[in-house]
């Protein structure tokens, strides 16, 4: 018997059908071990040694695939086909190793394929090699780099940075990329420019042609630099005679994109579905493992994680013949194109992302959503790739005055074959690149006579914010980072509050600001982009087999370890001071007065500094804390810049006369209501929500938030009063100890008894009872655990759903969601958990005795167990 490891359940369930008897085709969930989250998993004292844990729940898995490798003769490894694949299956196979006399005698091979389809996986199997050892040396190296930059700069930040959260060897560089733009941008000077058009025509229908020369000369973007003399060049027009001198046509054509890559899939779903790169890549993978057509599964993509753009004969034949099917002879160049991949090295490159068969066109399958969107634009993609060129005729019409002073000139591009703009055209990230339209046949040396003349004005722009799209580009060209971690790399940085989404573009926030700025000023060398790029290339060179990956770490670590040391003497104070130095230009800008830009605005003598605290970085005050003057760390003069703030009084209470006033705190900002009288007095204060910023306070607001929790009424039934307040977890109302979620903050103060009455019932009866934290309602019921047994349910859950089956719950998989998880993936997922073991003997316990034997006999086990629950608590430091 043969035992082939793959990484999931459902691929391995394909597989199996593929494979026939005498297969038995287990999965390892993924990665079955780590570095542990602490200090000390790297040693490089000891040559860089490694210490790996294995995960608890991949001990089980490894189990059952050891209990299976016990009565076979052949273990083949079958994960996917790039390093973190070829390191998965070195991991299964060092853990599989050290199980005392298992492997002795067993032939172990390596296998990798490149799409999930019957043909591939048998292709597959009759062409093992060994584990490939360059490959894996590149992933110890990456990861080892990743750990000692995590927890070398994530304690010193956490020390010398309040609020600060982590650092990592990719992710800072790629919010350094995030800083920079910004800093661009608040650095920009707008400047005014104008255009002169015109509409004329010369024995022809109208078109618009633009001013390029006026008073002999040809005109620069800023030749027309105000009104003035705008409408003056707009008046010559309207008084001038223009005969046409020229009709330039010129073919032209245009060729398709190559096919999809991972960075270009992630940049075009992003710029056409509006995907997020983890949104992209979750609905790839799926599409890869397969979806059930006809009652089989099927593969219905390649391998989503490459950056090649090559695409084997075979696939390149099929296409030319639905090519031809579909659109015609005309439509199939006279040879296959052939692409070659940008990429320097492309270590994870196996074929472009392509559909497994062109014949199953987007129309023909039964897909959910984001599965059909991106399966029809990977089909349409491929396709283009290997359509024939469009045809374009580019015509440009000049017309002059007869002193040849005055000049204007019209551009227009046709179509003439469309080619594999039939079937796809690319995603532009900069939508005012467009060319014009048709233009009417005309003769040179026509009269042309003027219909209207308009001057428009415009100003300069500043560089756009970073998409996911332009920032995964980015990246791309620099050479940071590998596609494949693109999107985990988004990921931390906004899980880690160092950048918010504002329509759907990168904006930092001031602890990413002050991050950047800390690493750019005391590791100013390792968030350079060259270094950084430079690092990837000998990443590449040890995956070839080049370079030693020891040579590598210790050539890294003998001057980071150094620069990291030189830390520990600093002062936060000191690193304060060279923060306000290096950042001096953007945050304390000069007036143009003379003046200090670091005098304090609210007080006489006071110095504006950078200060810090658990909630991020702000501008203070060095008279703090007689003055209290703060504003937001950037630019105060920059557009949508937020306006200063400091202690305020907001006028009289009423009720009580005494003063009601917004303050700044270290915590942040509150109103209060009176001042203390004495050391023991604790006036009324109340923080301010989200959704009301310090500018918006005002007396109103501020008796609003100290009149909280608020009273809405009696409850009808219970007798009990009904109170709206804010909480940790957001707004809510509460009765006689039963909580429910009200939907924003403006409700706790809008909410009638009524209302607040039917929300309460509305929660008891789905089960809530008393407490927040009432079992919710299931999101999906899947049906149960066999004849009479357990319900199975996907559950929503704090860390993402999950599915419920008794007292057993299993996280869904990445790859799973809770709208396509199926009863049978459920069913692996709780067996996997335990859940199998567990069900037989609840029912044995019918009898009395037994049971009480039974329960005995666990007892004394469960205090090993409770070993592992510290580890949760370890703090993080290392780059996702």
């Amino acid at each position: 018997m043969t035992v082939v490891i793959v990484e999931s359940p459902a691929k391995a369930k394909t597989i199996n059908k593929y494979l026939g008897k005498g297969f038995t085709v287990l999965a390892s969930f993924g990665h079955i071990r780590d570095l542990p989250s602490k200090d000390g998993s790297v040693k490089p004292d000891d040559d860089f040694a490694m210490t790996w844990e294995v995960d608890p729940k991949s001990a089980k898995r490894l189990n059952d695939i050891a209990d299976a490798i016990k009565t076979a003769d052949r273990v083949i490894l079958a994960t996917d086909p790039d390093r973190e694949g070829e390191a998965i299956s070195w991991h299964v196979l060092e853990v599989l190793n050290k199980k005392k006399g298992l492997m002795k005698g067993k032939q172990v091979q390596r296998v990798t394929f490149n799409a999930i389809t019957q043909s591939a996986v048998q292709t597959a199997m009759a062409a093992p090699r060994d584990i490939d050892m360059p490959l894996v040396d590149a992933y110890l190296a990456r990861r080892a780099l990743d750990y000692l930059v995590g927890f070398t700069l994530s304690p010193v930040l956490w020390r010398k940075l309040p609020g600060a959260r982590s650092a990592g060897r990719v992710q800072s560089v790629a919010l350094k990329i995030v800083v920079d733009r910004e800093i661009e941008i608040e650095k920009f000077k707008t400047e005014e420019y104008w255009t002169v058009d015109a509409e004329v025509s010369a024995n022809s229908p109208p078109f618009t042609a633009k001013l390029f020369t006026y008073n002999g000369k040809r005109l620069g973007k800023f030749d027309l630099p105000n009104e003035a003399l705008a409408f003056a060049a707009r008046d010559t027009i309207k008084t001038s005679q223009f005969t046409i001198t020229e009709v330039d046509q010129k073919p032209g054509k245009k060729s398709p994109p190559p096919p999809f890559t991972t960075s270009t899939l992630q940049q075009e779903a992003a710029r056409k579905l509006g995907f997020s790169a983890s949104r992209t890549m979750q609905t790839a993978q799926k599409l890869y493992e397969g979806v059930d057509i006809g009652g089989e599964t099927v593969g219905l993509i390649t391998y989503m994680r490459t950056d090649g753009v090559y695409v084997e004969p075979g696939a390149i034949s099929e296409m030319r013949k639905v090519i031809a099917e579909r659109f015609g002879a005309p439509y199939v160049p006279e040879s296959p194109r052939l692409y070659k991949a940008k990429a320097k090295n492309a270590q994870e490159a196996h074929e472009a992302i392509r559909p497994t068969s062109f014949y199953r066109r987007p129309e023909t399958l039964r897909l959910d959503g984001d599965q059909a969107r991106l399966y029809e634009l990977i089909w349409k993609r491929t396709m283009a790739s290997q359509m024939e060129q469009a045809r374009v005729e580019n015509t440009s019409i000049n017309l002059f005055t007869a002193d040849k002073q005055t000049g204007l000139r019209a551009t227009g591009q046709v179509v003439t074959f469309d080619g594999f703009m039939a079937v796809y055209e690319e995603g532009k990230d900069d939508t005012d690149d467009e060319e014009g339209g048709r233009l009417p046949a005309v003769k040179s040396g026509t009269i042309a006579d003027v219909h209207k003349a308009e001057a428009d004005q415009h100003f300069t722009e500043p560089p756009p914010r970073y998409s996911e799209a332009t920032l995964v580009k980015k990246l791309e060209e620099l050479g940071i980072g590998r596609p494949s971690t693109y999107a985990s790399i988004l990921t931390v940085l906004r899980d880690r509050a160092y950048v918010r989404m504002d329509k759907n573009r990168f904006i930092p926030e001031d602890k990413g600001r002050l991050v950047t700025a800390f690493l750019d000023q005391f590791f100013h060398r390792y968030v350079q982009y060259d270094f950084t790029a430079d690092l990837e290339e000998k990443l590449d060179l040890v995956s070839d087999g080049k370079l030693d990956w020891k040579q590598l770490l210790r050539d890294f670590w003998v001057d980071f370890h150094a620069a990291a040391d030189g830390m520990t003497e600093l002062r936060t104070t000191q690193v304060l001071d060279a923060l306000n130095e290096s950042l001096g230009p953007l945050i304390f800008p000069d007036k143009g007065d003379g003046s200090n830009p670091r005098a304090c605005p609210s007080c006489a003598n006071g110095l504006l500094s950078l200060k810090t605290s658990r909630f991020g970085a702000f501008i203070g005050c060095s008279n703090y804390p007689e003055c209290k003057f703060t504003r937001p760390v950037g630019n105060p003069d920059a557009e949508g810049a937020e306006g200063a703030t400091g202690d305020k009084d907001l006028g009289e209470d009423p009720e009580t006369g005494k003063v009601v006033s917004l303050k700044i705190g270290r915590f942040g900002p509150y109103v209060q209501l009176g001042e203390p009288e004495s050391k023991e007095d604790k006036p009324k204060r109340s923080s301010l929500p989200k959704a009301w910023p310090p500018a918006s306070i005002d007396l109103d607001r501020a008796l609003k938030l100290l009149s909280l929790p608020r009273t809405v009424g009696i409850h009808p039934e219970d007798q009990t009063p009904i109170k709206a307040a804010l909480g940790r977890f957001g707004p809510f109302i509460e009765t006689g100890g039963t909580y429910a979620n009200l939907s924003n903050f403006d409700e706790i103060f809008e909410v009638g008894l009524n209302r607040a009455v039917d929300l309460i019932a509305e929660k008891r009866a789905g089960g809530g009872g008393k407490g927040r934290g009432a079992a919710a309602a299931p999101l999906k019921e899947l049906g149960t655990l066999g004849e009479g047994g357990d319900k199975i349910s996907v559950m929503a859950g704090k860390y993402g759903p999950y599915v419920k089956c008794g007292k057993v719950n299993a996280t869904l998989p990445k790859e799973m969601t809770p709208e396509t998880v199926t009863l049978e993936q459920a069913i692996e997922l709780i067996n996997a958990k335990g859940g199998a073991t567990k069900k037989p003997a609840k029912k044995a316990a019918a009898k009395k005795p037994a049971t009480k034997a039974a329960a005995k006999k666990p007892a004394a086990k469960k205090a090993p167990a409770k070993k592992a629950a510290p580890k949760k608590a370890t703090k993080t430091a290392e780059d996702a």
